[in-house]
């Protein structure tokens, strides 16, 4: 007969290994999810000289082809948001790594613009189901005191998928990076690691209430002000990452260089950035259990480094890179800003608004990239960035003065229809 301890220490190391292999495939499947994201910013220039473009057409038709992407990840993020709440956080997780991954491959066989917007707009749906999914599945596995170091390690693994699609962008042809991508998120669903459903969905499955209703969310004004306050706290992170970053080569040239950087080896700095601020960001989080004052901090120092990016005139090469991993490092409270998201709702729309929050965000540079280039034909690249800068930096801060504290709140519960 087994002892009552020997069955509570089997039920421990079984919650444990189901905990880890969450955190592990979230985390591992955001790294794939971030190179692929990532990767078009690198191989921009490379792939579409390839393409048979040239000059002004290599930023109109970049921008083109990120808003291709961003819209994709807007629809996606509302399909797969509403599954995960409908079906199971673990199905999204999975199915989002599958789509994405195809998408990837077909990237690297496109021969034209239009195939590449395409699988652009494709690779977009797949890419916004993984992060929603793996952070909500990660929180509702976890303690409400420890949710916060799952989510960050989600975060700070994930963010280093950039760093390799820089490695890979640089080193290799543009269309094998796209196939290494593709492979890694198949090798990945491959590895069938036992990650479980979450215990929270699956007792909500019992009960008749309305699941996965994206118009729940603005059942009330307290609901539609709180969903709208989590996505405007995280947009200065895709203006940094979406703008400053992925075209500084423009502004490297608008900055007097008299060697334009490459936007793979800023996309590194920012993403190595990115990653030591969101372990920075998680650590202090859970410290001093506050996550809307460490994230107003981080958003802080975000403003003063994007004022040093635009402002400090002809910057060495190693000056400019480093801006991009300070940029980076400030923007690293996208671990928290995701975990804030997530806590804010019940568990019957909590995929819903984690995935589709994040996503609202990336999507938010479709209508900041056509912003930066209304104000850069005006009054030039620097000053018509630091406008766009100025309003996303203003309207960040007031929202996030606009939510409460989230840290330790209970999770299981159910927002009413």
């Amino acid at each position: 007969m087994v002892s009552p301890f020997l069955r509570m220490r089997s039920i421990s190391i079984g919650v444990k290994q189901i905990v880890s292999a969450s955190i592990l495939l979230a985390a591992l499947g955001y790294f794939v999810d971030i190179y692929d994201l990532i990767l078009f910013s690198i191989v921009r220039v490379k792939s579409l000289k390839s393409l048979g473009l040239m000059d002004e057409q290599l930023l109109s038709q970049g921008v083109f082809l990120i808003n291709m992407q961003m819209g994709g990840m807007l629809l996606g993020g509302i399909l797969w948001g509403i599954l995960g709440d409908k079906r199971g956080r673990l199905s999204v997780l999975l199915g989002s790594i599958f789509l994405y991954s195809v998408a990837n491959i077909a990237n690297g066989l496109v021969s034209g613009v239009s195939g590449y917007a395409f699988w652009r707009f494709c690779a977009g749906v797949g890419l916004a189901g993984e992060l929603g999914a793996g952070i909500t599945l990660v929180s509702e596995v976890m303690s409400k005191e420890t949710r916060g170091y799952g989510t960050m390690i989600v975060a700070v693994v994930g963010i280093l998928g950039a760093v390799l699609a820089a490695l890979i962008g640089d080193l290799f042809d543009w269309r094998v990076a796209y196939f290494v991508g593709g492979m890694m998120g198949l090798g990945l669903l491959l590895l069938r690691l036992k990650a479980c459903e979450s215990g929270m969905f699956e007792g909500l499955q019992q009960h008749n209430v309305k699941r996965g209703s994206f118009f729940l969310i603005f059942k009330t004004m307290n609901n539609t002000f709180r969903y709208l306050c989590c996505i405007l706290i995280g947009v200065p992170l895709w203006f940094v990452i979406g703008i400053l970053v992925t075209f500084s080569p423009e502004f490297g040239k608008a900055l007097g260089m008299s060697e334009v950087p490459k936007a793979s080896t800023a996309v590194m700095c920012a993403y190595i950035g990115l990653s030591l601020g969101g372990l920075a960001s998680g650590c202090l989080s859970q410290f001093f259990k506050n996550r809307r004052g460490i994230t107003a901090v981080f958003m802080g120092l975000n403003a003063c480094f994007m004022l040093f990016y635009l402002f400090y005139r002809q910057p060495s090469m190693g000056i400019f890179y480093m801006s991009c991993l300070g940029l980076g490092f400030a923007s690293g409270y996208w671990a928290l800003f995701v975990t804030i998201a997530a806590e804010q709702f019940g568990t019957n729309i909590r995929s819903t608004v984690a995935t589709t929050v994040p996503n609202f965000v990336r999507g938010a540079v479709v209508p900041l990239t056509l912003s930066f280039q209304y104000f850069k034909n005006q009054y030039g690249v620097i000053e018509g960035a630091s406008i766009v800068a100025m309003v996303c930096v203003v309207m960040a801060f007031a929202a996030l003065f606009g939510l409460q504290e989230t840290y330790g709140k209970q999770l299981d519960y159910v927002e009413l229809d």
